[in-house]
């Protein structure tokens, strides 16, 4: 009979938050397989549990599947975790679970903590969201995904670390304009902060932890854009003496659009 994998969530920063039924697994299974196996010894000596320990990283993400796979055909229990929060959410486990439901094998989760809710949660943005992650590393892969969402009443969530947010909150305003949009911080650690500003006006001083960006939606999207009144706005500016890169920022700032978008308009004139 094979065994079962446990998907269990853990802290994303207070250790106190792990569940009594994540304790439970974790004491109970055969093998833990994790994605930084010191980061997990860390906690399992917290809890006094001794386990064997794999690593399953998202660059071996594929290897470790079929290592993980053949331990429950040989009848063994796993646990997996990572460094933070439940597997397969902007970390390593969607691989392993689609070929576990394509075989029919047994799998199942431990709900936990998870920092975009919680970033939800500690803001009070209300309404629809869509959680994208960290933004992809390329720029042809980041702008074409922020572009989907221009025009979409939604609250975007997406996370950042911190040699990354103030970057991540340039490439944001770019394409998204100038929305209004919370900077949450080091979620239920010590320094747990909130930062609120506009994305083409608001740089993080010294980041240091986990972000998470709650960024509200555009309070034109609901409205078309106008590209005859950019067009006109940007001849004004022009023909006023103003440089047609300053006169770019300046509508896609005082209109509250992409700054792509103006960009490409310019180039029409």
């Amino acid at each position: 009979m094979s065994g079962t994998l446990y998907l269990v969530g853990t802290p994303i920063g207070n250790l106190g938050d792990i569940t009594l039924r994540a304790i439970e697994t974790l004491k109970t299974v055969d093998v833990i397989a994790c994605e930084d196996t010191r980061h997990t010894l860390a906690l399992l000596n917290k809890l006094e549990i001794k386990k064997p320990l794999i690593s399953y990283y998202k660059q071996k993400e594929r290897e470790g599947s079929e290592e993980i796979t053949n331990l429950l055909l040989s009848g063994k229990n796993v646990a997996l975790v990572t460094d933070a929060g439940m597997p397969c959410i902007s970390d390593p486990g969607s691989i392993l679970v689609k070929k576990l439901f394509e075989s029919g094998l047994s799998y199942t989760v431990v709900p936990g903590a998870s920092a975009f809710v919680s970033a939800i949660a500690l803001t009070g943005v209300i309404g629809t969201f869509t959680f994208l992650g960290f933004l992809p590393e390329k720029r042809k892969d980041y702008q074409a995904l922020l572009e989907q969402y221009k025009c979409v009443n939604t609250v975007l969530l997406i996370y950042s670390a911190p040699h990354d947010v103030n970057d991540t909150i340039r490439k944001c305003g770019e394409i998204l304009g100038n929305r209004s949009f919370y900077a949450v911080k080091e979620i239920t650690k010590i320094y747990e902060n909130i930062i609120k500003g506009r994305l083409c006006e608001t740089a993080i001083e010294t980041p240091k932890g986990e972000y998470v960006l709650v960024i509200e939606p555009n309070e034109e999207t609901e409205k078309p854009i106008d590209e005859s009144s950019i067009k006109e706005t940007l001849l004004s500016l022009i023909n006023s003496g103003v440089n047609k890169k300053d006169a770019v920022k300046e509508v896609a700032l005082s209109l509250n659009v992409s700054k792509n978008l103006v960009y490409k308009i310019s180039l029409t004139l």
